[in-house]
């Protein structure tokens, strides 16, 4: 399981990336996605350090993609907010477990931990756009269409 902050920053991104707006509020993508806003603002203050998204203060100010939805993965999301996922580590917490010296884990989480990574690294937040607007009450209209 990812850390929450990154399942907030995948949830509010996918929200503002399937909008159709270039920018917006961090109260306004917050209450969209029903992520506390303080906590959020500052998971944005990390991902903009890492150059995921861009935000301006002020009037007409917000936080906007870095680049394309299709070009930002929920593995760049995991790597920008230090999750345990993206650091090479034993399952069962063992210092000298090794592909020379495995746990009796080692095997089976070295082949699931690079099937988490390929997941991660293929799922976008453009996916996580149409996840965020398909679960839309039936009517409701894609923002970004």
């Amino acid at each position: 399981m990812l850390v929450q902050s990154v399942g907030y920053a995948a949830s509010a991104l996918g929200y503002l990336a399937g909008s159709g707006q270039s920018q917006m509020l961090v109260r306004e993508m917050a209450g969209a996605v029903n992520v506390p806003s303080a906590y959020l603002a500052k998971i944005i203050q990390q991902l903009a350090r890492r150059g995921l998204v861009t935000t301006q203060r002020g009037i007409g100010g917000g936080v906007a993609l870095a680049r394309s939805p299709r070009r930002i993965t929920l593995y760049d999301l995991c790597e920008a907010l230090d999750d345990p996922i993206v650091q090479e580590r034993c399952m069962l917490g063992v210092a000298d477990c090794s592909d020379e010296r495995g746990c009796p884990a080692h095997a089976f989480w070295k082949l699931e931990r690079q099937r988490q990574l390929e997941f991660l690294s293929r799922t976008t937040l453009e996916d996580m756009a149409d996840f965020q607007f398909a679960r839309q009450p039936l009517g409701a209209a894609h923002l970004g269409s």
